[in-house]
């Protein structure tokens, strides 16, 4: 998305690769009508684009006499942000009881990636015919939403007055959680810590997701077992009782819900018996732990830039051993380094303008060397339209500059953190900034690299080197933050880590999407972990 400078005005992060399912509802209107007798009988089928082929993943139901359907069966498919899931929506009119779908007639189609749809949430295409005319007036509508309960649950528990266990000593009491399984048995859900020689305990408060203590259920009953621990593992059985979640809720801070701790057998033995101690839940809240795609169906913009490293080490772009010299396919590893990220970043970004820098050169008329310059030679306007403007532009400029140096990476570190930091006046989670740096080789700025990272790590920024060329990369690992915590030269500590480097030449004899998929994988788990630090939901994130 293009941006302009404007006047001033933590948790769990979840797997390495953001799978996770969603589901597409689909509607048409105005569609062909092909019947004669009768209006046409629509139905969508789905088809998805594996190894450069289109294979049927799914088929809604029947339409009965309507040129504008409301599909009730849903597409569920697993939705991976590091890949490029192109999938086509065709619309056929059922003629007859075949599952062929040659023997019924097409209605119109419409193509476009996973991406696009949950970076809209919802869009509205003209179908097309097989020759790429407009079908009529026939249109698609898919919406999509992720399918899973991110709603999580936290409890604060206390006892008071437990039965003491212990011969030469009060109790070490602990809370174990269960929720029936599907076999009838009550099954483990949660254990509390053990606290030591007390009958009336106060646990750490602790946090499950919902679907894991009730299946998401508010009102299922749930099993609360309280036990004194033995080290032996011979644990004692202090008391029980069940509630739901639904029950639980009804503590608050300021009046919390006691809840009487039964021993069965004791119960039955003793005329008298009341209860073997008191279980306090002092607070119950129920929040939701936020996915990358809750924040990407919430309105949340991936803002792109490129930084091209054009220092003479990379050679002579009209010499065949050049790494900026484009080959006769048209290709360098420059070049593939934007189409790999670019073309599943720029789904995420409504316009699609991308501005893109270059660095280490020196630039006409004057001829002065420049860290921080646009390719397109516009600085007021660095912007290209998509990955096809970067890549025209790249292409463009190369024999206009000369290439010099040194490698300084932090003024384009410092040109992306601005922009960011201006973000952050909105106070609300609707944009990131992922600035890809390309280069062939050792920093020349190293003391300002670092500062600039550790300055940026506090912004909804992530920095992504590719390492093009053979030259030792020891210092790109060093800013790559996943083995040690990165400082600043002042001492600062990186409050999260936002590189990821790759080097280029360990992805050369494998299919491109893999580079993509190594590059993009830990950027879900950057902009999640920024966002909860923040405290900022998704834009149109719903209450709890």
């Amino acid at each position: 998305m293009a941006y302009t400078m404007t006047p001033t005005p933590a948790g769990p992060v979840g797997s390495q690769y953001c799978v996770c399912k969603v589901e597409l509802s689909i509607c048409g209107q105005n569609l062909l009508d092909r019947d004669v007798t009768s209006k046409s009988d629509p139905f969508c089928v789905l088809f998805m684009e594996v190894n450069g082929k289109w294979v049927e993943l799914d088929r809604t139901e029947t339409a009965v006499n309507n040129l504008n359907p409301a599909f009730a069966k849903k597409f569920i498919i697993d939705y991976h942000f590091e890949e490029v899931q192109k999938l086509k929506f065709a619309l056929f009119d059922q003629d007859k009881s075949s599952t062929q779908l040659y023997e019924h007639d097409f209605l119109g189609e419409f193509s476009c990636t996973l991406g696009m749809i949950v970076s809209s949430k919802k869009i509205t295409r003209t179908l097309l015919l097989g020759n790429g005319k407009p079908a009529g007036k026939g249109m698609i509508t898919i919406a999509a939403q992720e399918l899973s309960d991110n709603r999580v649950i936290t409890l604060s528990m206390a006892g008071r007055k437990l039965d003491k266990k212990d011969l030469f000593g009060k109790s070490d009491p602990f809370l174990e959680f269960y929720k029936p399984g599907d076999d009838g048995k009550w099954m483990l859900v949660h254990r509390t810590e053990v606290i030591k020689y007390t009958l009336d305990p106060v646990w750490k408060p602790f946090t499950v997701p919902l679907v894991s203590l009730c299946d998401g259920d508010m009102d299922k009953l749930i099993k609360v077992v309280c036990y004194d621990y033995d080290s032996d593992g011979g644990h004692d059985f202090i008391g029980e009782f069940q509630t739901s979640v639904a029950r639980l809720c009804e503590a608050q801070d300021a009046s919390p819900l006691e809840l009487e701790c039964i021993n069965p057998k004791k119960q039955k033995k003793k005329k008298n018996y009341k209860n073997s101690g008191i279980i306090i839940v002092k607070s119950c809240k129920i929040t939701r732990d936020f996915s990358f795609l809750d924040y990407i169906l919430g309105g949340c913009q991936l803002m792109f830039t490129v930084g091209i490293d054009f220092t003479a080490s990379n050679g002579n772009p009209q010499e065949p051993s050049s790494l900026h010299y484009i080959n006769p396919l048209g290709t360098n590893e420059y070049l593939s380094a934007i189409w790999a990220v670019g073309q599943i970043i720029q789904d995420y970004d409504s316009d699609k303008m991308f501005p893109a820098l270059g660095f280490g050169a020196q630039l006409p008329p004057d001829w002065k060397v420049s860290h921080e310059f646009a390719i397109n030679f516009n600085p007021r306007n660095p912007f290209c339209s998509g990955v096809e403007g970067i890549v025209q532009a790249y292409s463009a400029c190369l024999p206009h500059i000369r290439f010099y140096g040194p490698t300084n990476f932090s003024p384009i570190i410092n040109h992306v953190a601005r922009f960011a930091a201006q973000a952050t006046q909105q106070e609300t989670a609707s944009q990131y900034f992922i600035l890809l740096i390309i280069t062939d080789g050792v920093i020349s700025d190293m003391d300002e690299t670092r500062h600039a990272v550790v300055q940026a790590s506090k912004l909804p920024m992530s920095i992504i080197i590719v390492g093009v060329g053979n030259a030792d990369f020891a210092a790109m690992e060093f800013l790559d933050g996943d083995s040690r915590v990165l400082h600043s030269y002042t001492g600062e500590e990186a409050v999260r880590d936002i590189v990821q480097f790759v080097p280029f030449r360990n992805f050369r004899n494998v299919p491109k999407e893999t580079l993509a998929k190594a590059v993009l994988a830990e950027l879900p788990q950057q902009v999640v972990q920024y966002f909860k630090h923040q405290n900022l939901p998704p834009i149109n994130s719903e209450p709890a």
